[in-house]
């Protein structure tokens, strides 16, 4: 049995719990709410899409987080502004005429949750040896899906028993500030991390020159290929709240489908997916988890229109969502290694960010013009076709030699 040389993997899990949480009230609770209020399912998926855009950007302020206040402060203000703009969504009314209001509201909150993310995954890259990172991950993403399903669904619950939406949005903050004691067990800098730039503009030239060398280098190319492709998007996880009357789901199965129980699901695939990826090719489990993720949503294509049926696939559904995402943690965090890590982890993620927004858009359009069933069809077709990209490019690059320990040295 291995010792473990890194902070316990329990930590990234507390710690992004109010990423998923605040999240989890956009893509879950809102969604069920604003469809009881009579609003189409493509007016909520441009709601949700539109949550995504700060999370494709979000490389751009990255080295902010790299080069100015240290980890634990960044985490502080991102607790705080994520717990204030979930107050504030829970309070903006939901009607035809205030949509527009209501994303923006949204779009703002979610700058804070980039910010929180940055912080978390400067402490998961400096801190975690590199044979632990598959698990740390995993948990990591853990953490995420179980604060979006616990978080969600709750909220869910509380807008059906309390008189005003703020309070369920202060109920829901108060929770998440309390995750902050998580940083109580994450360990301080050390020595022998890699110093960041000490100004931005200098960590904004670094930052171009990143980009070259990914986009210039075999493995670099292949990850940000991967990356924009919508392999593990899982676009569907968006709109299954939003989906409950078709296969006649209850209010109380949605909550448990896609709240609690889903979370748990979820996160036990991270968990699963982490696992994996410290035994096994962290890209091939990603584009593996992919294709069950497609061949599900295929399946409930098919399925019958029953409450049963929404409920075996949106779980299995999201238990291999799970598990692309911790692969996808992954592989990003042993192809950046240490050193600028928000700017360099974001640099991909901000991609697949891209990817899970133009697949909740083109899902949404699906839904509009045929329904739930060319919902299901489209996004598995274009998972299928970010898996075929996949492997052109594993098939076409081929690995680039090891580096000489010399020059890896000067590196």
């Amino acid at each position: 049995m291995r010792l473990r040389r890194g902070p316990h993997p329990l930590l990234f899990f507390v710690l992004i719990l109010p990423y998923g949480a605040s999240f989890g009230y956009v893509s879950v609770a809102l969604p069920y709410i604003a469809r009881q209020h009579g609003i189409e399912v493509s007016a909520i998926g441009a709601v949700i899409a539109a949550a995504f855009i700060p999370h494709a950007i979000k490389f751009l302020w990255a080295p902010v987080v790299d080069t100015t206040l240290d980890r634990r402060r960044w985490y502080v203000i991102a607790l705080a502004l994520v717990a204030l703009g979930t107050l504030a969504t829970a309070a903006m009314p939901i009607h035809r005429n205030t949509l527009g209001a209501l994303e923006a509201v949204v779009v703002i909150s979610q700058i804070g949750l980039t910010l929180l993310g940055m912080s978390c995954e400067s402490f998961l890259g400096h801190a975690v040896p590199d044979e632990e990172k598959g698990t740390a991950a995993g948990w990591y993403q853990a953490g995420n899906f179980v604060g979006l399903g616990v978080g969600g669904g709750a909220a869910l619950w509380l807008s059906q028993h309390l008189p005003a939406g703020w309070m369920v949005g202060a109920i829901v903050a108060t929770v998440m500030l309390v995750c902050a004691f998580a940083l109580l067990g994450m360990p301080e800098p050390t020595a022998h991390e890699p110093k960041e730039s000490p100004h931005l503009v200098q960590a904004m030239r670094a930052l171009g020159r990143d980009l070259w060398k990914l986009a210039s280098s075999r493995r670099g190319l292949t990850g940000l290929i991967i990356c924009l492709s919508p392999v593990g998007a899982g676009a569907v996880s968006n709109y299954f709240a939003a989906l409950a009357d078709g296969w006649h789901a209850s209010a109380g199965t949605v909550e448990l489908v896609t709240g609690v129980l889903g979370g748990v699901v979820s996160g036990v695939g991270c968990m699963a997916g982490g696992w994996l990826a410290d035994r096994m090719s962290r890209r091939l489990s990603y584009g593996l988890a992919g294709a069950f993720t497609a061949a599900t949503a295929l399946a409930m294509a098919l399925s019958p229109r029953a409450a049963w049926s929404y409920v075996v696939f949106s779980l299995v559904y999201q238990f291999f969502n799970g598990v692309a995402f911790a692969a996808f943690s992954g592989f990003v965090l042993e192809t950046i290694g240490r050193g600028a890590v928000a700017t360099k982890y974001n640099i991909f993620a901000s991609l697949v960010n891209l990817a899970i927004t133009y697949a909740t858009r083109l899902d949404g359009a699906a839904h509009h013009r045929w329904g739930a069933t060319g919902l299901l069809y489209t996004d598995a077709a274009i998972t299928v076709a970010g898996i075929v990209v996949l492997l052109v490019m594993v098939v076409l690059v081929r690995p680039e030699p090891a580096e000489k320990p010399a020059s890896a040295s000067a590196g």
